[in-house]
Parts: C-alpha cells; sequence; structure tokens
C-alpha cells in the first residue's frame, strides 16, 4: 500500500505513532501521475511538499535558448520541493516533470504548518529532510565548479544508484552538464578501467 511507503519514510529519523499515521493519512493528497506530467512549471508557486512513492521526477530549467538543464531528480522514497517557492510564496524558477508514471502524496503549505504545530515530531523530520536536501544541493553545486565531468558522473552513480538503469543518456548528461555522446564515452572508459557502466 502507497501509505505505508510515506509512514515508513518516516522511520530513518523520527518514527510516527498510530494517531499520527491516521491523522496523516487523511491530510496527504494522493495522486497517480502520467509520464512527463508537469506537477509544478515555472512562474507557479510551490504549494506542496511531495512524496515520491512510485516513479521518478525531474527538477529543470529551460534556458533562453531552449536548452533545458537537470539539476535535480527525485525517486521512491525521495521528498521533492521548491524551498524558496514554498517558504516564500514566490513564483518558482523551475519545473517538476515525471520522467516516470507516478505515484505521489502531497502535503499542502498550511497542512504542513498544522503537523508543525500540532506534533514536534514532524517539525524534526521535516527539518532532517529540507537539511538533507540542501545539503546534497551544496553538494552539487561544488561539483558543478570543481570537478571533472567523470567525477560528477562517478557521483551521480553514487547518489542515485538505481537511477543510471531507468533514465535515459539524455537526462543524465542534462544533469551532469554535458552532451549524451560525451557521457557514453565517458561510460565506455569507466567500463574498460573498472566495470562501471
Amino acid at each position: 500500500m502507497s501509505i505505508d511507503k510515506l509512514f515508513a519514510s518516516f522511520d530513518r529519523y523520527l518514527p510516527l505513532d498510530e494517531p499520527e499515521k491516521a491523522d496523516l493519512k487523511e491530510r496527504a493528497i494522493e495522486r497517480k501521475i502520467k509520464r512527463r506530467q508537469i506537477i509544478l512549471t515555472e512562474d507557479e508557486v510551490c504549494r506542496h511538499y511531495t512524496f515520491v512513492a512510485a516513479g521518478c521526477f525531474k527538477v529543470f530549467q529551460v534556458d533562453n535558448k531552449g536548452v533545458e538543464h537537470n539539476l535535480q531528480f527525485a525517486a521512491e522514497n525521495d521528498w521533492i520541493m521548491i524551498i524558496d517557492s514554498f517558504y516564500a510564496e514566490k513564483k518558482s524558477k523551475v519545473n517538476i516533470e515525471a520522467i516516470e508514471p507516478s505515484v505521489i502524496f502531497q502535503l499542502s503549505r498550511p497542512d504542513l504548518i498544522y503537523f508543525f504545530r500540532t506534533y514536534p515530531k514532524f517539525d524534526r523530520n521535516f527539518r532532517v529532510i529540507v537539511e538533507t536536501r540542501f545539503a546534497e544541493l551544496e553538494n552539487r553545486l561544488l561539483q558543478i565548479v570543481s570537478s571533472t565531468a567523470e567525477e560528477r558522473y562517478l557521483t551521480f552513480l553514487q547518489q542515485y544508484p538505481a537511477l543510471s538503469q531507468r533514465l535515459p543518456n539524455t537526462q543524465i548528461a542534462s544533469y551532469l552538464g554535458i552532451t549524451p555522446e560525451f557521457l557514453s564515452k565517458i561510460r565506455k572508459e569507466l567500463s574498460q578501467k573498472t566495470g562501471y557502466s
């Protein structure tokens, strides 16, 4: 059952008790999302924290030349949100799109504030979730300015081990900031050196 995955996502931090689970089940909105369906567009305010129960999403921006740049992925058991847009209630600068058919649970801003005020455990859990996501984005920024394409790819494999076989080369290459052809070359060289693919 999908809701059990949502409950289990908190077990890494502070597990929920039965009343907390019942309240969360009542307020979390379950949605089935089609492949390529967008759940947030640029110039729209991010109004939900989204938990991915099944499937995969990308956060991306399109530049002035129409080129898409993947900034982040979220697959099963990940939370995805655009923090600046969500808390400041201002327009997002990025889009969130499903790469695969997906099942998500969403918590609205009023419901999240309700959980923070009613159950201190939620405040702690979500603080850790947001801090973890922030640390990932900090590391990604450092990699962009100081790592080679091969190093970025190896980090991608560590961060998203299940996605390397699920995502097309074009999506991974966009995330790494290289062409799909160059990614193929990196994969080939790594395979020859280490057995990576």
